[in-house]
């Protein structure tokens, strides 16, 4: 990794918390729990393509099945579990549901990972 991408990476970690603030959250089991959770979630193809189609725009279901190619079942079943892991919110437009990124947190996890996956291996 460059200099350049190097001082980028430790300015967000910067703006993100303090080394004593990271330090307490890996103190607390249920802090470490959700985190793990969270790396759940991101763990699983279909559900990176999601969040990764949702940090472009709020979409439906049916613009999530149509990107992702799976049924509509399968959207559904994933988009709860990203709900349930505090990773997308959803809101209804008449009959359908919108789903969006919980909070820019979200969007810069798929940010950073598609970044270091793009340079990987050096």
């Amino acid at each position: 990794m460059g200099d350049a991408a190097r001082e980028k990476e430790l300015h967000l970690v910067e703006e993100e918390g303090s080394p004593e603030e990271w330090a307490s959250y890996l103190e607390d089991d249920d802090v470490i729990y959700a985190t793990t959770q969270i790396f759940d979630a991101l763990a699983d193809y279909t559900r990176f393509r999601i969040l990764g189609a949702l940090t472009t725009s709020e979409r439906s279901v049916g613009e999530l099945q149509r990107l992702c190619g799976v049924s509509q079942s399968a959207i559904s079943h994933q988009l709860r579990l990203l709900r349930d892991r505090g990773l997308v919110t959803m809101r209804r437009e008449g009959q359908r549901s919108i789903y969006t990124l919980a909070d820019e947190h979200v969007a810069t996890l798929i940010a950073v990972g598609l970044e270091h996956a793009g340079h990987w291996p050096e």
